[in-house]
């Protein structure tokens, strides 16, 4: 073999390997939740005419709410708790809500306490996101 073709065939070699580690090479799964997938799932729930009762003194509820990240302020969420965290507001009253948080559906269903999102897409309507 001359000493051309053995640069050609090493440099063929060489690019087969590392065109193979590229295609062979295996991406991350996605963990979390994209923020559009979280903010088109909270608009949703709102559309749907579900309610998220809670109170800012609950923990719980802050965890609820953290699963949405910047998509919170879509939330259909009612603050129950008066300033001194010593009441109910007047809505959370009438609508008869004993715990926090609560979600309340169209079709009349209640959920209590932290709620996964494949339970409140399933009583909403709306598509839960994926990873």
């Amino acid at each position: 073999m001359n000493k051309t073709t053995l640069i050609a065939s090493t440099l063929i070699v060489v690019f087969v390997v590392i065109g193979g580690m590229f295609f062979l090479q295996k991406t991350e799964p996605r963990t979390e939740f994209s923020q559009e997938d979280l903010t088109e799932f909270a608009t949703c729930l709102k559309e749907s005419g579900a309610k998220f009762y809670g109170a800012f003194w609950c923990s719980h509820c802050r965890n609820q709410k953290a699963a949405f990240k910047e998509a919170v302020d879509a939330l259909p969420y009612i603050e129950c708790s008066t300033e001194d965290s010593r009441g109910q507001t007047d809505v959370c009253k009438e609508a008869g809500i004993t715990s926090y948080p609560t979600w309340e559906f169209s079709n009349g269903t209640r959920l209590s306490g932290e709620v996964p999102f494949a339970d409140l897409a399933q009583n909403s309507g709306c598509s839960a996101p994926t990873l």
